[in-house]
């Protein structure tokens, strides 16, 4: 559930103020992609402080746990609030750098389309031939069998050579 914007001011000290009204509409659009970096560690930072202690408060009052400072507040409502607020901004600004993202990687295709167009107004690339066409109508293949690099006289030579040695063999006593 969204928590209102005054009632965010409300929860927060001075510091964290400005840190989290930095993150709504009007103000997060002004910013670099560098600032918005910083303001993400920061409120991660501020975020997981304040989930640790929500996690203190409830096994305090569960009895697990050993109880904190005191001037930490007695319930666990508090930090648990805080810590949305946090996580808010924190959803706020990961859009912004995503958006950031996107206009970057868009600007690089633009870039990539126009070097792209220049070279073909340029003509400076090399078109391949096409190959066979149709209008010349057909042409041969070459052949794929294997060409013999025996002289056929000599195939036939050696067969009679094998077949002369085997009957001889066949004769020996």
């Amino acid at each position: 559930m969204a928590i209102p914007y005054k009632s965010e001011l409300q929860l927060l000290n001075h510091d964290e103020r400005e840190l989290v009204r930095a993150t709504h509409y009007p103000a997060i659009c002004e910013l670099a992609r560098d600032d918005l970096q910083d303001t993400l560690a920061r409120l991660r930072g501020l975020r997981d402080k304040e989930k640790a202690q929500y996690m203190a408060k409830r096994r305090e009052t569960k009895g697990t746990g050993e109880a904190r400072g005191g001037s930490f507040p007695g319930t666990s409502e508090q930090p648990r609030r805080r810590k949305q607020v946090f996580a808010q901004a924190l959803k706020r600004v990961n859009k912004e750098i995503e958006r950031h993202r996107k206009f970057e990687a868009k600007a690089e295709l633009g870039a990539a389309a126009r070097r792209a167009l220049a070279l073909k107004r340029s003509g400076d690339f090399h078109r391949p031939s096409p190959g066979v066409t149709a209008h010349e109508g057909m042409s041969p293949l070459p052949s794929r069998r294997r060409r013999t690099t025996v002289h056929p006289s000599k195939i036939g030579q050696v067969s009679q050579w094998t077949k002369i040695r085997q009957a001889q063999r066949d004769a020996r006593p």
